[in-house]
């Protein structure tokens, strides 16, 4: 008897010690993995700011018409209605060639469609260089919107393929670190490039660069090599069925309207309601982005760490009361306000990009981003900037500014409705 309960407490510590000995190997081997993912994504960093370096170029020729407007009024002899009309022009190329990316990504694959983007961009901003009358202008502006369209998609999908789910919020703040350096590099590049040359040769040196870089995409760059989703019924049922889809749509809209649709505004409103001259109305909406670059990769990390809607919530909230407070401060808090509105605004984008991510699957996921921007542009570019200045010719400028804060607040309440498919961040 007492034999055998020796061997019984024999056999128990063995036993204790092999399952000590499992635990230390699943502590080990989890410790390994994630050194692994971290190494991995490491891996992917330059990858990711080559696609980072197309974006860049591609969203800084959208907006770099804006500082070179007075230029190219002088010149064609044009009015602020016919160059205020090329923004349509280019808006409208943008929506149909965002609607139509999938036609393009499911024939050549993902990584050819920004290469091609990328090229075509340069080739169109070549050939506003060389326009002479309205007509060609508002038709190379309008094939420059339809060039530029077909990267987001596809550039969003190659980002999100490129690494682990886990790290699905610092790939896309790094992506995002290329419109918020646009807005602080485009005003300022274009004022200071104009000392020296024509607004013609300022159009060709982007348009250069956009074809190089495309090349060496092509040639070098890194995922993508799969063919996109295109758009077919099945797929836009199922989309199109998915609440969050039509919230995001939304979401997005207002992320615009705190980000584009006020930078396009602010300058006008700083002039024309506070007497800050042109100049200096500039350089003060191009240096209050600075801080966004930094905020693009804190949002990032936020987001694979509290989530996406907690990123939302926040920011909606904040960034709607900022926006409200520009419309309603005097001037010396307005210049305040200028410079913490858009620390907050732009953090919406890597967990909003990150919640379309996880609303799809990886075959429609750039589907999905065809179908949201469009809409979101077409709501925070355009109709919100619109009745901003519709306010403001009727002498109302700050309350067109406010009340884009409390529309942008309501982004706080329809984030909180969002519901995710289950996403493996291992």
């Amino acid at each position: 008897m007492i034999v055998a309960n020796q061997r019984h407490v024999r056999m128990c510590r063995k036993f204790g010690k092999g399952i000590l000995l499992l635990n230390d190997i699943e502590k080990s081997t989890t410790v390994r993995n994630n050194t692994i993912g971290d190494e991995s994504f490491r891996s992917q960093l330059a990858p990711l700011f080559l696609i980072a370096s197309i974006f860049l170029i591609n969203f800084s020729a959208r907006i770099i018409l804006a500082p070179l407007l007075p230029a190219i009024e002088k010149d064609l002899g044009l009015s602020h209605g016919n160059v205020g009309s090329l923004f349509l022009f280019l808006s409208i190329g943008y929506f149909i060639s965002l609607l139509g990316s999938g036609y393009i990504s499911s024939h050549i694959n993902h990584k050819k469609t920004i290469a091609v983007s990328a090229i075509a961009v340069g080739c169109a901003l070549s050939a506003i260089s060389f326009v002479k009358t309205l007509f060609a202008m508002r038709f190379c502006v309008f094939m420059l919107g339809i060039s530029a369209g077909f990267y987001l998609p596809s550039g969003i999908t190659t980002v999100t393929s490129l690494v682990k789910p886990r790290h699905w919020g610092k790939a896309v703040a790094i992506h995002e670190l290329a419109p918020n350096l646009s807005f602080i590099l485009v005003p300022l590049l274009a004022e200071m490039l104009l000392n020296w040359f024509f607004w013609r040769y300022i159009l060709s040196l982007i348009g250069i660069c956009s074809v190089i870089m495309g090349i060496v995409f092509a040639r070098f760059g890194e995922g993508g090599s799969f063919l996109g989703e295109a758009p077919n019924f099945s797929s836009i049922k199922t989309i199109l069925n998915t609440p969050a889809f039509w919230i995001l749509i939304f979401l997005f809209g207002l992320a615009i309207t705190s980000t584009l649709g006020i930078y396009n505004m602010l300058p006008l409103y700083l002039i024309s309601e506070h007497g800050v001259t042109h100049e200096w109305a500039n350089s003060l909406v191009g240096i209050s982005r600075i801080s966004t670059l930094g905020m693009a990769f804190l949002a990032g990390w936020a987001t694979d760490r509290l989530g996406p809607r907690t990123i939302m919530v926040s920011v909606f909230f904040v960034t709607g009361v900022l926006t409200f407070l520009l419309g309603i401060v005097s001037t010396f808090w307005v210049f305040i306000v200028v410079f913490l509105q858009p620390i907050l605004a732009v953090c919406f984008f890597p967990a909003g990009f990150s919640a379309l991510s996880s609303i799809s699957t990886p075959e429609n996921r750039s589907l999905v981003i065809s179908l949201t921007i469009p809409i979101a542009f077409v709501l925070g570019g355009g109709a919100v900037p619109a009745l901003i200045g519709m306010m403001a010719d009727l002498g109302y400028f700050s309350w067109g500014i406010s009340l884009s804060g409390v529309l942008i607040m309501t982004g706080f309440f329809l984030s909180l409705l969002l519901k995710f498919r289950t996403r493996t961040f291992e």
